[in-house]
């Protein structure tokens, strides 16, 4: 079953990335650690040290437009942040 849902590719991820030799992935909230180290490990074909897990609450938002007062809210997540083996790495342009 495939649990990760995509990569995270920011500025920020991208520098503890070269820094600390970690990865991110948003993940289905259901997975747990070691799901998510199966899979990566599968995927990606790297050794994977640690699993970081964390749960983001969905937010209410509103903002004001020509219309009028427009309300939504934002998704729920899942975010796991990967530890990879000293001298191994995951390279997500490999595919462009």
């Amino acid at each position: 079953m495939a649990y990760i849902i995509k990569p995270i590719v920011t500025e920020k991820m991208n520098t503890v990335s070269e820094k600390q030799n970690k990865f991110g992935f948003i993940v289905r909230p259901e997975a747990n650690k070691l799901e998510i180290k199966a899979e990566v490990e599968a995927l990606y074909g790297v050794t994977v040290v640690d699993v970081n897990t964390m749960r983001y609450a969905g937010k209410n938002k509103s903002r004001y437009t020509k219309a009028g007062l427009l309300k939504g809210r934002t998704n729920a997540f899942k975010k796991a942040i990967v530890t990879v083996k000293e001298g191994e790495t995951i390279d997500f342009y490999s595919n462009i």
